[in-house]
């Protein structure tokens, strides 16, 4: 009779790690966890609703988009292999989502600074909390590169987004768009050299 293995299999060193990674909240909501599956999205949804706002330009789409993106991703959750992360997998889904909101109701006016200086891109840094000068300085910057972002043209904005706030690799920016990685490297020179003109000039002024 052959002997059991003592070694761990690499889900269960994964899964024993301090703070269950993304894999093993996975395999566990695969055995009907609701709270791991939960948990799962949860830690990513702030990102995704930054990348799909960043597409959109308006918080209720993104927000749609976010919602929409998420549910596919719940029906489809076995379809995840871990051939990429699940961070990956996830903003994957939730820009595709995104960007066929925005095939069909186009790119709406970005939102007032109000809901810059609102939302929580600075929820891990207190400093910011406590001391205005510096949470105006950052609603600025970040109203800045909103301005940026929304001045290049859609099919490298799209591709800037996905590749620098959802960091997905060239293969899955590709993927995602429909268009070869020489495309997207194309695509990123031209909007790295633009964003670079438009935020230098506007913060010499």
């Amino acid at each position: 009779m052959p002997q059991e293995s003592n070694a761990m299999s690499p889900l269960s060193s994964v899964c024993s790690s301090v703070g269950p990674s993304d894999e093993c909240l996975w395999a566990r909501s695969q055995r009907g966890d609701g709270e791991a599956r939960a948990e799962l999205f949860s830690r990513h949804r702030s990102l995704a609703y930054r990348v799909a706002y960043r597409l959109l330009g308006n918080e209720a789409d993104a927000l749609d988009a976010v919602q929409d993106g998420f549910v596919k991703a719940l029906v489809n959750l076995e379809s995840f292999r871990g051939k990429s992360t699940f961070k990956t997998w996830l903003l994957r889904v939730v820009t595709n989502a995104a960007l066929d909101l925005g095939r069909q109701r186009g790119r709406r006016e970005s939102l007032p600074v109000e809901h810059v200086v609102g939302d929580d891109l600075d929820a891990g840094t207190p400093s910011a909390w406590h001391n205005p000068a510096e949470r105006l300085e950052r609603a600025d910057l970040r109203l800045l590169l909103d301005k940026a972002l929304a001045a290049l043209p859609e099919a490298q904005r799209q591709t800037f987004v996905l590749h620098a706030e959802a960091e997905l690799s060239y293969r899955d920016t590709a993927d995602v768009l429909g268009i070869s990685i020489g495309t997207v490297m194309s695509r990123l020179y031209y909007a790295r050299q633009k964003l670079r003109g438009f935020l230098g000039i506007r913060l010499e002024s």
